[in-house]
């Protein structure tokens, strides 16, 4: 079955990206984190043996940190987050037998092996998440489309996983949970990741 990764990404427009951070941090220190989590979801991501396809939010950007030649470029349609997302597995799955797993470029601990990892528990479960520490997830993995999944959730919020889990329940979906992982979306989160990354670099 074939594998194929989905990156949902914001174009780097100065202040639009990290705007929770950004309210707090300034647009310019906001863009820099933003700057770094693209390169390191690239760095991560770019010698995957799967095909790659990423998802920008406002338009298709030919020139930038996305090598052509290695990722497929798209753009997000769709109301809110779950019809974005939905939309996007609905144009990669096409009629095609796939292992479809979707990230954002929020969570800076995320490796290639828990990515590929996603790949292997698909073989045995319907879905296959990576739990957020702030209620959400930072990785969802299906083999076909299941459209409950995107609807009636509350984005953007705490709940985001719970409700998730609960459609999967309620639909006899069996599901795999990941390693927890921590985003950065605010403040709180950058000096988390901070605090992490210089008792590690201490160690």
């Amino acid at each position: 079955m074939k594998k194929t990764l989905l990156i949902f990404a914001k174009n780097l427009i100065h202040g639009e990206v990290k705007t929770r951070l950004a309210s707090t941090v300034g647009h310019d220190k906001a863009m820099t984190v933003y700057e770094q989590l693209i390169a390191h979801t690239i760095e991560t991501t770019k010698h995957l043996p799967v095909d790659k396809t990423v998802f920008y939010s406002k338009r298709i950007e030919l020139e930038d940190a996305w090598d052509n030649k290695i990722y497929e470029k798209n753009i997000q349609t769709g109301n809110d987050l779950g019809d974005k997302m939905k939309n996007a597995f609905a144009t990669v799955f096409g009629n095609r037998n796939k292992k479809l797993v979707i990230i954002g470029t929020d969570c800076p601990d995320l490796n290639a092996s828990v990515i590929m990892n996603a790949y292997v528990y698909l073989e045995d479960h319907d879905i296959v998440i990576g739990p957020a520490s702030d209620g959400g997830y930072y990785l969802l993995g299906m083999k076909k489309l299941h459209p409950r999944l995107f609807e009636k959730i509350d984005w953007s919020t705490e709940k985001v996983l719970a409700q998730t889990l609960k459609i999967c329940e309620s639909s006899n979906l069996s599901t795999f949970l990941l390693p927890e992982l921590s985003d950065i979306d605010d403040e709180n989160d950058l000096k988390k990741y901070m605090n992490r990354s210089l008792a590690v670099n201490e160690d």
